[in-house]
């Protein structure tokens, strides 16, 4: 079956200044120079690439903290940067601590107070256009994580929040606050 010229015998035995028979789809036979075979090799593989390419890598971890402590004695205490320790007295029972965690950590932290593992939730936070922290929407980009640790009952200590990115440099962090 030939087309264009081009016959099986020739298919095979290709010089560059020959015509190359290529299948298409299977099916239908062509003539091209060998050029233009490569340059759609070439195009082909850039856009393969570039859809890959389009997938955006997690952010890596950049940044952890505790920005709240709750509790029926005090209600919220906001924790400033460089805050080590509580200035109010939480202790009691239901004291829950608010980690926000920037950047895409690994899905099992390590929690503790006094070296006890503590249990808690998380859930997505994103970004406005603004740089504004947000409950996230369906479709919106996620840029971390909010972390809700209850206490259950425990009543004071050192609270510690570690994590590893998820991507290269494996960074780890962590942060740590005295709980009164």
């Amino acid at each position: 079956m030939a087309a264009d010229g081009c016959d099986r015998r020739r298919c095979f035995a290709v010089k560059r200044s020959e015509p190359y028979c290529a299948l298409v789809l299977g099916v239908v036979m062509y003539c091209m120079k060998t050029r233009v075979i490569a340059v759609i090799g070439v195009v082909m593989a850039l856009l393969l690439g570039a859809q890959n390419a389009s997938a955006a890598m997690a952010p890596r971890l950049s940044q952890l903290k505790v920005v709240k402590v709750e509790s029926p004695v005090c209600g919220f205490e906001n924790i400033a940067e460089g805050q080590t320790e509580t200035r109010c007295d939480h202790s009691g029972p239901s004291i829950k601590v608010y980690v926000l965690e920037i950047g895409y950590g690994s899905n099992s932290p390590h929690v503790a107070l006094d070296g006890f593992e503590v249990d808690g939730t998380r859930s997505p936070v994103c970004a406005f256009q603004t740089g504004n922290l947000t409950d996230c929407t369906p479709g919106a980009k996620t840029v971390g994580y909010l972390y809700i640790f209850n206490l259950a009952g425990k009543q004071d200590g050192t609270f510690t929040f570690s994590n590893t990115s998820i991507n290269a440099p494996s960074d780890k962090m962590s942060t740590q606050l005295y709980i009164k």
